[in-house]
């Protein structure tokens, strides 16, 4: 597939009004409140990236290029239990693949635990912090609820010395896991539940893929998000809308650093938290425990099984980085919570596809068809693309025995029907035209085999009696085409809001979402390589599956997706 060169944001464009983060940054350039805008994107290796991740990886690395400004890609891995390195890799591959460059190296929060240790000894020294021995069950008790205040730990008053010999026995792996927490020094009564002393460390005894056994405790997420953003010197850390109430918690801790503490080329600019509104699609799951019941369960082939959201499911679907950076683009940046309609998902798709993917033919439901007045063969020459003339002309062999569609004949028909009836003309596309005027049938009165006379005339001309044929159908030779398993994939959920009235997503799931069948192909799509894309004609837009490596006896497509949207129907 010829990729589209158009490949830069148009957040700033006329036909996309600047959104209100770009205001914002725009703004903070001009007056002169930051000098170069840093964003990043800080996912958690504990899974796969979706559909939902895209939006945030767009944005953030997008308004870094509106602005001339930089990207950082950094881990948040402050959770070894679910973390892995194969997530690492997997979301460093999908970034690349989507056509985003981060700026240096890749960080990890894992990077700044020696600096993140040292700021929680801060706050102790600070009285800002303290160790708490309350049960997970007895701190729920006391943290209050969202309409009663909370009330003070009674290990909140602890010195200072207590405090900081505590934290380093926590370290030293005095304590077993669970048993006591280091807790910054809040508001009990706040009306934010997460101001009131959140965890800022915990014990956990977990080898870590970044550094290993060195740690015993780790901090939480809140702890440590803000403080890499500064270390890093971000400016603009623009996250959903679900951390909104986390923002607060997030200033406090920057509010609190130590003077000295970040370096001089950063100590200016302290990071400030931006929300937008998460993107949320019909037909589709994005919550990372959902999508992994539903690969825990069998119900899809992994990961990266092409009925996933995921990236790389996406991918080996057929998706494009094109199709899927105009997608995001289409459904701009706001904060308001709204539910967005697959099908444009799926319209960014078929846009992308059908300006720069390869024709080819396919018949999926062979029926053989002789040509009678022809025993010999000939080569015709095909276009790669309509409209394209960069695209590489295939050749298809004409022989006297060809396969058509079963669906694209009939014995007889009304005038509705425009395709090959006995009597009547029809053109194979890039071919001949062709009247049937014979049809065989088995003993259960099946037809097999339908007999036409093709007329020599008509490559790429009108017969000469100047009937016009009432259709153009899809064909391929039967003694030279190939083999090939073909997966038609559609819409892995039959509802539009899975689980909302079953109560269960796995109840909901479309029992016709992934079918497999044998197909014929034209021989040019020997020499398709791994996720080259093609349209059938007719029938769809097919990917070289990506895992079948040359040399391989098997052709394997799978359907990106069909020509229309046939779901309203």
């Amino acid at each position: 597939m010829t990729e589209s060169k158009e490949t830069k944001s148009d957040f700033l464009s006329e036909e996309n009004p600047t959104h209100f983060i770009a205001q914002n940054i725009e703004k903070s350039l001009s007056d002169g409140l930051i000098k170069t805008l840093v964003t990043r994107f800080p996912p958690e290796p504990n899974g796969y990236l979706h559909i939902g991740h895209s939006k945030a990886i767009h944005l953030n690395f997008s308004l870094a290029e509106t602005f001339n400004g930089k990207c950082n890609l950094r881990f948040d891995d402050t959770n070894p239990e679910k973390e892995d390195e194969l997530y690492v890799n997997a979301i460093k591959e999908d970034i690349n693949w989507l056509g985003y460059k981060w700026h240096g190296p890749v960080h990890f929060s894992s990077d700044y635990f020696n600096k993140l240790y040292d700021y929680a000894v801060f706050l102790i020294e600070k009285g800002l912090a303290y160790v708490c021995d309350l049960t997970p069950e007895e701190a729920r008790e006391y943290r209050g609820t969202l309409t009663e205040p909370g009330r003070n730990s009674p290990y909140r008053e602890r010195s200072i010395a207590e405090n900081k010999s505590l934290f380093a026995d926590m370290r030293a792996g005095v304590f077993p896991d669970g048993h006591c927490v280091l807790r910054a020094k809040i508001d009990m009564a706040s009306g934010n539940m997460n101001m009131r002393d959140p965890i800022i460390y915990r014990i956990r005894r977990e080898t870590h893929h970044q550094s290993g056994d060195e740690w015993i405790i780790y901090p939480t997420y809140d702890f440590t998000h803000g403080q890499s953003d500064a270390l890093e010197g971000i400016t603009h850390s623009i996250c959903t809308l679900e951390f909104d109430d986390h923002r607060p918690l997030y200033d406090w801790f920057i509010e609190h650093l130590p003077e000295d503490w970040l370096p001089a080329s950063v100590s200016t600019t302290r990071p400030h938290q931006y929300e937008f509104a998460r993107l949320n699609i019909n037909y589709t799951v994005t919550s990372k425990r959902k999508l992994k019941l539903l690969v825990d369960e069998n119900i899809v082939d992994g990961w990266d099984d092409p009925r996933m959201p995921t990236i790389a499911g996406m991918r080996r679907r057929g998706f494009t980085p094109n199709s899927i950076r105009n997608f995001c683009d289409s459904v701009g940046v706001s904060r308001s919570l709204s539910t967005v309609d697959v099908g444009m998902l799926e319209h960014a798709l078929r846009s992308d596809l059908d300006k720069n993917s390869s024709r080819a033919m396919a018949v999926l439901n062979p029926l053989k068809v002789i040509i009678t007045n022809f025993n010999q063969e000939e080569l015709l020459t095909a276009p790669g693309h309509p409209q394209r003339d960069d695209f590489a002309t295939r050749e298809l062999p004409w022989t006297q025995e060809i396969f058509i569609d079963k669906d694209d004949f009939r014995e007889s028909a009304n005038k509705k029907y425009k395709r090959l009836v006995l009597g009547k003309k029809v053109r194979l596309r890039n071919a001949y035209v062709i009247i049937a005027h014979d049809v065989v049938k088995n003993e259960q009165g099946e037809i097999i085999e339908v007999h036409c006379k093709y007329d020599a005339d008509t490559l790429g001309k009108m017969p000469a009696d100047g009937i016009k044929p009432k259709g153009v159908i899809q064909w391929v030779s039967a003694t030279k085409s190939l083999k090939a398993k073909i997966r038609l994939y559609d819409r892995l959920f039959k509802v539009a809001k899975p689980g909302e009235e079953s109560g269960n997503i796995i109840d909901d799931i479309n029992p016709d979402s992934c079918q497999e069948m044998t197909a014929w192909v034209e021989p040019s799509l020997n020499n398709a390589v791994n996720e080259q894309i093609f349209q059938f004609e007719r029938e769809g837009y097919f990917i070289a599956d990506r895992y079948l490596h040359k040399p391989t006896t098997e052709l394997v497509f799978n359907r990106a997706i069909a020509l229309k949207d046939n779901w309203g129907d």
